[in-house]
């Protein structure tokens, strides 16, 4: 049983990147119809939404993309900032997606940027009280250690939602504004939904590991 469940939460996350890597590595070598580069895609999203102090930045990195809200920036990876595909396309516009989110006061970016320090401080320090307290028998550092934990566990779940509305904000803005053409939508769609699928696996590894100490610290207390 324990191999199975080690197997799941060891093979989901693997599959998936594979899923990322391999979509991303096929609509890359395919040119979008307008020639844009990825860069030129976020500018022109950017401003048709008036976000023209918004910056759009090249950074180093494979599937690197980001958007960061401190310094009002999207930054492209290399091969998305000068690329010209359906891929680099697909990320950037997700990308901006988030920056949109940002000017609106999207409710869910707000609660996770808000849940950053609690869940950066429950990964890094959680397992620290687990393990003391599974090797010293102490069900109260376990049960701490899963708190910790749990905060992390809501972050990953809170992400799911800000990131697929930042994909559909992304394939709105590329068909409204014809960046892409009808026969497109299909091949973008697929990219983005890949990398949806590494934030799907994230949360649902996390919260059966978290399920799995949760029963690991009842079994203890019944014992006590």
């Amino acid at each position: 049983m324990f191999l199975i469940y080690f197997g799941i939460i060891i093979l989901v996350p693997i599959i998936a990147q594979l899923m990322v890597r391999g979509s991303y590595k096929k609509y890359s070598k395919v040119a979008s119809s307008t020639g844009m580069t990825g860069a030129e895609v976020a500018r022109r999203i950017l401003d048709d939404n008036g976000l023209y102090h918004v910056h759009v930045e090249e950074v180093r990195g494979f599937l690197s993309d980001h958007y960061d809200p401190r310094s009002k920036t999207v930054r492209l990876s290399s091969d998305n900032y000068h690329g010209h595909s359906l891929a680099a396309t697909a990320v950037s516009a997700h990308e901006v997606g988030h920056a949109i989110q940002d000017q609106q006061d999207y409710a869910f970016l707000r609660f996770r940027h808000a849940l950053v320090p609690v869940a950066s401080i429950g990964s890094n320090f959680a397992w620290i009280f687990i393990l003391i307290g599974i090797f010293a028998s102490l069900s109260g550092m376990i049960l701490l250690g899963i708190i910790m934990m749990a905060a992390a566990v809501v972050f990953q779940i809170v992400t799911l939602p800000v990131e697929f509305n930042a994909s559909n904000r992304a394939m709105d803005q590329v068909v409204s504004l014809g960046i892409i053409r009808n026969d497109e939508e299909r091949e973008t769609k697929k990219v983005l939904n890949a990398a949806a699928m590494t934030y799907v696996a994230a949360a649902a590894v996390a919260v059966l590991e978290l399920a799995r100490l949760i029963l690991i610290y009842t079994g203890m207390t019944r014992e006590e």
